[in-house]
């Protein structure tokens, strides 16, 4: 059971994480909403920033094996970039921010070890985008123009962006997958 009850403590603070941010949340709102005690929560995560980074390792360990997923399907940049995009939006579906920019919204008032892996976990998807695109300008699939980090900067600053402005309209409007190829293409 207690496996069990780590886990719901991290999936459903994730959740709250993701839709109120992690300075908004308490340990007696994460206590009812799992329907256990504060000490309870304690026993598991002594503190909020244990918690706040289990939730982020968790969520690090499920992007990687994305990653891996994408890259063992296609080897061709376009397919990957798409695929990564689909797991993106699959990712803020639900009313949900991007783990990583919930983090980063509120890095002044995280915790030390909550901004190094928000840090950590912006650079891991920044170096995976750069890899798969310095891969597709070696490949011939798209030119070098402004180089493949400062590409993957672009592209992940666009979803990002695009999930705060869908998250506060709700209107439903996204970014074209099209829009990625825009992108990588130009020179």
């Amino acid at each position: 059971m207690a496996t069990g009850t780590r886990e719901a403590l991290i999936h459903t603070a994730e959740g709250l994480m993701r839709t109120k941010g992690y300075a908004a949340f308490s340990y007696a709102d994460l206590a009812k909403m799992v329907g256990i005690s504060k000490p309870s929560i304690h026993h598991h995560f002594p503190a909020k920033e244990d918690l706040g980074l289990a939730i982020v390792e968790a969520y690090i360990g499920r992007v990687r094996d994305d990653f891996d997923r994408i890259e063992t399907q296609d080897d061709r940049l376009v397919p990957r970039l798409e695929a990564f995009f689909r797991m993106f939006r699959g990712s803020t579906e639900g009313s949900y921010l991007p783990l990583c920019g919930a983090l980063a919204a509120e890095m002044a008032a995280l915790p030390a070890g909550l901004q190094a892996i928000t840090r950590r976990f912006f650079d891991i998807q920044l170096s995976w985008l750069t890899k798969i695109i310095e891969q597709g300008v070696e490949g011939g699939e798209v030119p070098v123009g402004r180089g493949a980090r400062q590409k993957a900067f672009v592209l992940l600053s666009l979803l990002e962006g695009a999930s705060f402005i869908d998250w506060a309209t709700r209107d439903g409007d996204v970014i074209d997958p099209a829009t990625i190829r825009l992108i990588v293409e130009q020179g």
